[in-house]
């Protein structure tokens, strides 16, 4: 398909739908992906297909869609396993058709909330966008090694950022300090003048 045809199908189908919602009908709209590199821009080509991956294995049925058992299994898998509402949470959070499962769409929607901050790390979905770049076929010491490896980073980070800032804090009390003991050594001294 030309990018022309491509363009005049996505004109079509936009009219059609302008036309459903002019004439009242409920109108489901279904989301097809052109081109999903173009569409999560955000992500490499190589991230993008480490996430089809990780998909692909887990949507056992082959349909393409991760039912809330595969996404359970997932979840299990990954290590952070969820309770049936909380997995029913997960699914209603990014799932933009309603029809209660993930499509691969739906899933990088799950990542693309966690790149922009839009996830609490603690919830379902922000485990799920934590682990599921985690390569689940490394078992043993080699797979954990490179886990825990990376959660040493992370926190690394973290704790390298507190510091800098915990020194900018230090930095200013010192400078406040030295501006007190300044004025009092300054007033000591005009108060020598005033006497005389």
């Amino acid at each position: 398909m030309s990018a022309t045809e491509e363009l005049s199908s996505i004109l079509v189908r936009r009219q059609e739908l302008n036309d459903a919602l002019d004439n009242g009908e409920e109108v489901k709209i279904k989301y097809k992906v052109i081109n999903i590199f173009t569409e999560f821009h955000e992500f490499s080509r190589k991230e993008i297909k480490q996430f089809e991956a990780t998909f692909k294995k887990f949507n056992t049925n082959k349909d393409n869609y991760l039912s809330i058992d595969e996404l359970k299994r997932m979840m299990e898998v990954l290590g952070a396993p969820q309770t049936h509402i909380g997995l029913k949470q997960m699914i209603r959070e990014v799932d933009e058709d309603g029809d209660g499962r993930l499509s691969f769409h739906e899933f990088m929607m799950v990542f693309r909330k966690a790149r922009a901050g839009e996830l609490d790390e603690e919830s379902g979905l922000g485990q799920l966008a934590r682990l599921a770049v985690i390569d689940v076929d490394k078992v043993g010491v080699n797979g954990a090694k490179e886990f825990f490896q990376a959660k040493i980073n992370e926190l690394s980070k973290r704790s390298k950022f507190e510091e800098e800032i915990r020194q900018e804090q230090d930095e200013r009390k010192r400078l406040e300090e030295e501006k007190t003991l300044r004025r009092q050594q300054f007033l000591e001294k005009a108060s020598i003048f005033k006497c005389a």
